[in-house]
């Protein structure tokens, strides 16, 4: 399994090139303190190193399980009164 990069956006995005802000929309970023997990792949990297100064990057970051994830939602049973 190839390592895993916790991306972080730390700075907006207002007022930079139209170039920076795709970046950050292909990086999965739209809101300050947003963070991802990505593969670290070079094309990863390269993204990274473009808006470097508007994105905190952590290496060696483990994945959670879908367990763990699934357990944070909500779900609703609608229960039908029998008469």
């Amino acid at each position: 399994m190839s390592d895993l990069l916790k991306v972080t956006l730390v700075h907006s995005g207002i007022g930079r090139s139209q170039k920076q802000k795709d970046t950050l929309r292909a990086l999965g970023l739209r809101k300050l303190h947003q963070e991802r997990i990505l593969k670290d792949l070079p094309p990863i990297r390269g993204m990274i190193n473009k808006v470097s100064h508007l994105v905190r990057c952590e290496t060696g970051v483990k994945q959670a399980s879908e367990k763990k994830e699934k357990s944070n939602t909500v779900s609703y049973q609608i229960k039908k009164n029998q008469q």
